[in-house]
């Protein structure tokens, strides 16, 4: 684990696997970089690429300063994956997002585009947080029902917050034995945070309040890079109609649907991803 400083003097938390003079694929933190798995990443390496996963600001090792408060946007973001992209590479780098990281890559893919020459779009969708478009299906009404009613745990209480995240999982049809083990890994990164900090790590509420504007759905037609959508059939949080969405608006984008994974990346389709994104 190691940083990387951008020329608008953000501290990104990244981690590296694989050959550093293989192809590069860069994974977005969802906010955190464990949103991407391990066994992804070591099949990226193992296929020859160098992998870097890393922290969305406000998360991880990356740059704090008030989640509740962000002094920064969304378009900010994407800057910060095309600095990262040309600073560890002088080739266009494979960028890949998962989950509101899938949105700050299509802003990067769209606003950088010199910076990347493919792009992976996992469980995402393609408009900001909030009210979502006609065409596209929401949140699932129960799903958001069950999991608000989960109590708020002590977010300085490591054993409480795994437990919290393992249980929205559950309701969400994730696994909740990967959800705690990645809770915990992400809380003992974060160790003598304030509350707030550990909330915004484990729940990436920061996006609430970030100024995402203006749309870009309307540009996607502009992405002339090869593009892989994958989404989790069992989605409920971002149903699958918004990958599929994607993958229309996207000229000439692949779509891969997990039939048996919901929200997040199981460690299970980690093979399966992988050899897709070596084939984009």
């Amino acid at each position: 684990m190691h940083s990387f400083r951008t020329p608008d003097e953000v501290t990104l938390g990244v981690e590296d696997f694989g050959d550093v003079g293989a192809p590069l694929v860069v994974l977005i933190g969802s906010p955190t970089m464990l949103s991407w798995p391990d066994d992804l990443c070591d099949a990226l390496a193992r296929g020859g690429r160098h992998v870097v996963r890393y922290d969305l600001r406000d998360a991880g090792a990356s740059t704090t300063v008030d989640p509740d408060a962000p002094a920064y946007t969304l378009r900010d973001l994407a800057a910060d994956a095309a600095a990262l992209a040309k600073g560890l590479d002088d080739r266009p780098a494979h960028l890949a997002g998962v989950g509101v990281g899938g949105m700050v890559a299509q802003v990067a893919a769209l606003d950088h585009p010199d910076a990347f020459a493919a792009l992976t779009l996992v469980g995402t969708r393609p408009v900001a947080p909030g009210p979502v478009d006609d065409d596209l299906p929401d949140h699932d009404a129960e799903t958001r029902t069950r999991r608000f009613a989960v109590p708020m745990p002590k977010w300085t209480d490591r054993a409480a917050v795994a437990e919290y995240i393992a249980a929205g999982a559950e309701i969400s049809g994730d696994d909740p034995a990967e959800a705690r083990a990645r809770a915990e890994r992400i809380f003992d990164r974060t160790q003598g945070k304030a509350r707030k900090f550990h909330m915004a790590n484990q729940l990436g509420m920061v996006f609430a309040k970030l100024d995402c504007a203006p749309r870009w759905r309307e540009r996607l037609p502009e992405i002339a890079v090869p593009t892989l959508v994958v989404h989790g059939r069992r989605d409920r949080f971002f149903p699958v109609g918004n990958g599929e969405a994607l993958a229309r608006e996207i000229p000439n984008a692949r779509l891969l649907v997990l039939e048996d994974a919901a929200t997040a990346i199981p460690a299970k389709a980690a093979d399966e991803i992988a050899d897709a994104m070596l084939a984009t």
